[in-house]
């Protein structure tokens, strides 16, 4: 059922005096309008919308404070009446009693942290630093509450002789895992003191994510002649142009920044200068010691998870993050990548050799930098695949690679269909929605996605839920794909790299995890898993974009219809591992990084964030694929 919009015309029409209910032919008399009926918070209550899809129609920023103070609330005082219950602890009064609570604030956080990623704004920015402690805070309120885990641990303790089902059984290990691990058998004092760590950690969490994209917005090139920009493509350009105009930077053109230092239009840029311009903006556009610069920020943070860890009884932060995960140890970890990055970065450095042999080639007199790496690995990989970026892209529109190529695959494998519905309301115009139906036909679950890069949205790609499927909450699943591939200008077709369709079947698999959710309880549905296993499904469904029965079936020529030529789609398997010492050693470079931030011990000094990271990674042997110039 559709709700209509609270506020009425009731009371509001009347022709001149006269109420429409009194057409007396004596004296009239004044009426007075009877008052508006007041607008209703839409997160505060169930949306009516199908599947409880966020009501972004009527959502508005000024609703989210008051929503999740609410939640807060009343998730205190149900946390409050399960801990008081003087009946003794049973799985249903106690464990499935928590699963029930928070529903309110479920509601309105998942559709907060979904706009602050993807379509943010200096509102819900300002709100999520300063709801974040608050929320660190009823964390706290819940596992490190006495009577609680008192109650827990008694019905963790009577598990087997339970019998309890599988799943439920799981749920009783979840609970007491997650109150152990954060702090349930702490000193008082200590409770104090971690629930202080907490509110500081979750507030600048926040605030680091909000500099992070502040930087990447302010960090955007802009160039005032189109003859910098050389080498791209007219669509390109404009494209450019129309994202200047949309700042008010009209005769300029804005190339904003993506997620990594390996921009997309990098390989295509001829202008040397503008390349440098545009690497040393990514480079350093959290460096600039202005308020989006994140030094001080990663420092204070390492120093109060250094603290944490301590506190909980673990040498280090990340010890404690490994201790319930597949690696176990830090150890194991660093052993692991101490394998990869001696290879990783030796190819790198083989890449580096055909590069500068190609630049010496062409007469260039200059020795390769960080800049040049993607502009000429092109041209490489072009020599000796035979392979043009540009030309796998004619045939790589994404309209069609989604539902001729995702949605295929995943219904040939799966059965599902989805039908496009345009009257779920979206949060931003490029949003798109899907229903999905089961096998049988039945209606299972709703699909957004959300493909084009914004300044307001985080970089990178990634799947999350509006609403997590419950069977014990009556929830079925509401999942949403974000991805940050360049938009076209007006009116052009949306054509995107194969490594942008690699991340859209990635991302896929994430959200076919989460649509498939099976479960009775919200905590362990769809993808909350344990953190090795969240990866499985996403890299099993990637490899599925190169099965040649899809291929043939969405990658066609955008403009005459034609499929893929056989040999161009056999350069792109071929070329599959071309320029990945590069990429890895850039990926190999963060894993370390974060290692070694959290592997900090609680009491060490803060660290000078520069001299830090920069021996960390001479230490690791992984600094050497780029040039140190930059």
């Amino acid at each position: 059922m559709h709700r209509f919009p609270v506020l009425c015309l009731a009371g509001a029409i009347a022709l001149g005096t006269v109420s429409l209910s009194s057409w007396s032919t004596g004296p009239m008399s004044q009426q007075t309008p009877a008052p508006a009926a007041a607008r209703v918070n839409p997160l505060l209550i169930p949306s009516p919308l199908p599947f409880g899809a966020p009501p972004f129609d009527k959502i508005q920023d000024g609703d989210f404070k008051p929503a999740v103070e609410a939640g807060i609330k009343r998730q205190l005082e149900e946390i409050a009446t399960i801990a008081d219950n003087p009946a003794a602890p049973t799985f249903e009064n106690t464990l499935v009693a928590l699963e029930k609570s928070g529903q309110l604030l479920d509601r309105a956080t998942l559709v907060l942290n979904a706009l602050a990623s993807a379509n943010t704004n200096p509102t819900i920015q300002a709100l999520q630093e300063e709801v974040a402690p608050k929320l660190a805070a009823l964390d706290d309120a819940l596992f490190l509450n006495d009577r609680l885990f008192t109650r827990v641990e008694a019905i963790y303790g009577q598990r087997d002789a339970l019998k309890l089902d599988p799943e439920s059984l799981r749920l009783v290990e979840h609970y007491h895992q997650r109150f152990v691990r954060n702090g349930a058998r702490l000193s008082e004092a200590d409770k104090k003191t971690l629930k202080g760590l907490n509110e500081q950690d979750a507030a600048l969490s926040a605030k680091y994510m909000n500099q992070l994209l502040g930087a990447a917005k302010d960090g955007a090139l802009v160039v005032g002649d189109a003859a910098e920009l050389a080498g791209l493509s007219k669509d390109a350009i404009d494209a450019a142009a129309q994202a200047a105009k949309a700042r008010g930077l009209d005769g300029k053109w804005l190339i904003p920044l993506r997620n990594t230092t390996q921009q997309s239009v990098l390989p295509s840029l001829t202008d040397r200068a503008t390349r440098e311009k545009l690497f040393r903006a990514s480079w350093t556009r959290a460096e600039r010691g202005d308020a989006n610069d994140t030094r001080k920020t990663i420092a204070t943070l390492a120093d109060l998870r250094a603290r944490k860890g301590g506190l909980l009884g673990y040498p280090n932060y990340a010890a404690w993050v490994l201790d319930d995960q597949m690696a176990k140890t830090p150890a194991t970890v660093d052993q692991f990548l101490s394998r990869l990055i001696p290879p990783a970065t030796a190819n790198a450095r083989k890449e580096a050799h055909d590069i500068q042999a190609l630049i010496d080639a062409q007469h260039g007199n200059f020795s390769l930098a960080p800049w040049d790496w993607d502009f000429y690995a092109e041209q490489v990989r072009k020599a000796k695949y035979d392979l043009d970026s540009d030309a796998v892209m004619q045939y790589l529109e994404l309209d069609r690679v989604l539902r001729d190529g995702v949605f295929y695959a995943a219904h040939e494998l799966y059965g599902p269909t989805f039908t496009e519905r345009h009257d779920i309301p979206v949060y931003q115009k490029d949003v798109r929605v899907f229903e999905v139906f089961d096998r049988d036909g039945s209606s299972m679950a709703l699909f957004y996605c959300d493909y084009f890069a914004r300044d307001n949205k985080n970089g990178g790609a990634w799947m999350d839920n509006f609403v997590i499927q419950s069977k014990l909450l009556g929830t079925k699943p509401v999942v949403f794909n974000v991805g940050n591939f360049s938009k076209p200008a007006a009116g052009q077709p949306a054509l995107i790299s194969y490594d942008d369709v690699s991340t859209m079947f990635h991302e896929f698999g994430h959200a076919l995890h989460g649509l498939f959710a099976n479960q009775q309880y919200p905590s362990l549905s769809g993808t909350n898993v344990a953190r090795d296993f969240v990866e499985l499904p996403s890299q099993f469904n990637e490899h599925w974009a190169l099965e040649p029965k899809v291929l043939a079936h969405y990658a066609v020529h955008h403009k005459t219809g034609e499929p893929m030529p056989q040999a161009l789609a056999d350069k792109i398997r071929n070329s599959a591992t071309f320029n990945q010492g590069y990429s890895l050693t850039e990926i190999l470079g963060a894993a370390e990084l974060d290692m070694r931030w959290h592997s900090l011990p609680a009491g060490s000094p803060e660290q000078a964030v520069d001299a830090f990271e920069t021996a960390s990674l001479e230490k690791a042997g992984s600094s050497g694929s780029r040039s140190t110039e930059a």
